[in-house]
C-alpha cells in the first residue's frame, strides 16, 4: 500500500512553495531589488573604476541640459555611454554617428533599467583616419548646403584701405603679414586677437569674423575692406578649430571678402573651402591682399608714356603725310612759269598792236585831213543852200500831207478810248495796280506785293495784301481772316508822257524836205 507523501519531510526552503518558509539553519535574509542593484553598482564601479574603450559612436544625442548620450559598439556588442555637461563642453570636436572614438571613464549601472553603461570623462577620435573620415563627412554635408559653391566666391578688392586679421597676436604669423604688407604696399591693419587652437578657439575665430562684418562704415572703428584668417602650420589636431562648423559658417556668411591662410601649402581645412580665396601661407595671403606699390608706380608711368605716345602719334603721322604730299607737289615757280611766259608774250603783242593801230589811224587821218579844207567846206555849205532855195516848199504841200496822216489815224483814234483800261471804271469796275503803277491781273502776282492800289472812278484806295490765298482763282479760296485795312484815298496824278531826249526831239522837228519829192 503506498505511503502518503509528506511535503514537510522533504522541504528544504528551496522548493518554492506557496508560502515562503525559512529553511532550518538559513540566516540569509532576502535582498530587495534596490539592494542588489546597489551591490552590483558598487561591484562594477570598484572593479571597473577606470576603463579605456574603443568603439564606434551610435545614437549620439545632446539633451537640453547639455549632457551627451550615445552608444559605443563594435561588430559584436554594444554599451551605452553618457558624458555629463562639463565634459561635453570641453570636447574638441562634434561627436557624430559612425565616428570611431577612444573614450575613458568608469563603468556603472543604471538601476532604473537594469543596464550597465560607461560614464565618459574624455573622448578622442581613434586615429587620424577616423578624424579624416569625420572631416570628410562634415565637408560633404556643408558642401551639400552650398557653402563651398564657386558662385558664392567674391572678388578681392584691388587696393584695400583697411585689412582685418584674425589670428593670435603673439605668434609669428601676424609679424610675417605686417612685414609683407609693409614691403609691398603699407596699409592699415586691424588685428582681432583669438586663440588658434585648443578649447574655445573655434568660437573665438567665428566671433572675430562676425565682429568684423558687424562694424558699420563711418564709425569710430574703420570697417575692413578685406579679412585674413591666418594661422601657422601644425598637425591636423592643431588645425582642427578651423574645421569646426561654426567657423566655416561664419566665414561663408561674412559680408567682407575673406582670405583663408591656415597652415602651410599641404594643409587644407574647411575654412579654406568657405573663404573667397585660399592662400598657401599667411605671407602669401598678404601678397594676395595688396599689390606691389613699386609695380603700380611703374605701371602708371608706362600708361602715362603710352598715353603721351597715343596723343602725339596722330600729330607725327599727320606731319609725315603732309611732308610726303608737299614733296609730291610741283614747285610754285614751275606752276607759274608757263603763265608768266604767256603773259610776257601777250604784253609784247599788245604793245605792237597798239603801235601798229596808232600808225594806221594816223595815216588814215592824214589822208582825210587833206579833204577837210576851209574853202571846200564853205563851197559845200553854199551848194546846200542853193539846193534848199530851189526846192520851193509850199504850205499846201504840208497841209495835204498832214490831212493824209490825220485820215490814217482817225480809225485808231476812235478805237483808242475803248482800249483805255480806266474806261470800265465808269461802269463800276475797279483796277488793281501795284504801287509803281503796274496793272496786276492774277492773284499770284498780287500776293507778292506788300500793298495794292484799287483804282475806282473817283479815286484810288491803298490796301495791304494777305486776304486771298495765292495760286487760286475761285471764290472758295478766300482766306477766312478779317478783311484788309484800307488807308485813305490816294490822289493820283495824270500819267506823265515820257520825255524824249532833246536830240531825238530836234531830229523829229527837223524838216525832211527830201520826203516831199
Amino acid at each position: 500500500m503506498p505511503v502518503p507523501f509528506d511535503d514537510d519531510e522533504f522541504d528544504d526552503g528551496r522548493s518554492g512553495g506557496l508560502v515562503a518558509k525559512q529553511a532550518p539553519g538559513d540566516n540569509a535574509a532576502p535582498l530587495s531589488i534596490s539592494e542588489i542593484s546597489n551591490l552590483l553598482k558598487r561591484t562594477v564601479e570598484d572593479r571597473f573604476g577606470f576603463v579605456r574603450l574603443r568603439g564606434e559612436l551610435s545614437g549620439v544625442k545632446r539633451a537640453a541640459s547639455g549632457h551627451l548620450y550615445c552608444a559605443l559598439k563594435d561588430d559584436k556588442a554594444v554599451i551605452d555611454g553618457v558624458m555629463w555637461r562639463g565634459g561635453a563642453q570641453r570636447l574638441a570636436f562634434r561627436p557624430e554617428d559612425g565616428v570611431e572614438v577612444i573614450v575613458t571613464g568608469k563603468l556603472t549601472t543604471y538601476p532604473g533599467r537594469s543596464k550597465y553603461q560607461i560614464v565618459i570623462e574624455t573622448m578622442e577620435i581613434a586615429g587620424e583616419g577616423a578624424l579624416l573620415a569625420l572631416l570628410e563627412k562634415l565637408r560633404a554635408r556643408l558642401d551639400a548646403e552650398g557653402l563651398f559653391a564657386a558662385e558664392r566666391k567674391r572678388a578681392l578688392p584691388f587696393l584695400p584701405q583697411v585689412i582685418g586679421v584674425v589670428t593670435s597676436p603673439t605668434g609669428a604669423v601676424i609679424r610675417d603679414i605686417l612685414h609683407r604688407l609693409a614691403d609691398r604696399f603699407p596699409s592699415r591693419v586691424l588685428v582681432w586677437p583669438v586663440l588658434v587652437q585648443g578649447e574655445g578657439a573655434a568660437q573665438q575665430v567665428a566671433n572675430a569674423v562676425r565682429g568684423f562684418s558687424a562694424i558699420q562704415p563711418g564709425g569710430p572703428v574703420p570697417r575692413p575692406d578685406l579679412v585674413i584668417v591666418a594661422r601657422g602650420g601644425g598637425s591636423i589636431e592643431d588645425l582642427w578649430s578651423f574645421n569646426e562648423e561654426i567657423v566655416v559658417r561664419a566665414v561663408a556668411e561674412s559680408s567682407i571678402p575673406v582670405i583663408s591662410a591656415v597652415g602651410h601649402e599641404t594643409d587644407t581645412t574647411l575654412c579654406d573651402y568657405a573663404a573667397d580665396r585660399r592662400a598657401p601661407t599667411p605671407t602669401a595671403a598678404a601678397e594676395m591682399a595688396v599689390p606691389v606699390r613699386a609695380e603700380l608706380a611703374a605701371t602708371l608711368d608706362e600708361l602715362a608714356y603710352r598715353k603721351r605716345r597715343c596723343a602725339l602719334r596722330p600729330v607725327t603721322l599727320g606731319r609725315e603725310r603732309l611732308e610726303a604730299r608737299v614733296q609730291r607737289l610741283p614747285k610754285p615757280e614751275a606752276i607759274l612759269a608757263a603763265k608768266a611766259q604767256k603773259l610776257d608774250e601777250l604784253s609784247e603783242r599788245l604793245r605792237r598792236g597798239l603801235r601798229d593801230e596808232a600808225g594806221a589811224k594816223r595815216e588814215q587821218l592824214n589822208r582825210v585831213a587833206g579833204k577837210l579844207s576851209l574853202p571846200l567846206l564853205r563851197h559845200r555849205v553854199q551848194v546846200s543852200g542853193e539846193r534848199v532855195e530851189r526846192a520851193g516848199l509850199h504850205p499846201r504841200l504840208l497841209q495835204r500831207r498832214w490831212a493824209m496822216a490825220r485820215d490814217a489815224l482817225a480809225p485808231t483814234a476812235r478805237v483808242l478810248p475803248q482800249l483805255n483800261p480806266d474806261k470800265p471804271l465808269e461802269r463800276g469796275f475797279a483796277r488793281v495796280t501795284a504801287l509803281d503803277g503796274r496793272t496786276l491781273t492774277t492773284c499770284d502776282t498780287a500776293a507778292q506785293e506788300a500793298a495794292l492800289l484799287l483804282r475806282f472812278r473817283d479815286g484810288a484806295l491803298q490796301v495791304a495784301t494777305g486776304a486771298v490765298t495765292p495760286g487760286s482763282g475761285s471764290a472758295g479760296s478766300i482766306d477766312p481772316t478779317p478783311p484788309v485795312t484800307a488807308s485813305a484815298p490816294v490822289e493820283l496824278a495824270a500819267p506823265k508822257r515820257p520825255v524824249r531826249p532833246k536830240a531825238e526831239a530836234a531830229k523829229s522837228e527837223e524838216p525832211r524836205q527830201g520826203d516831199l519829192f
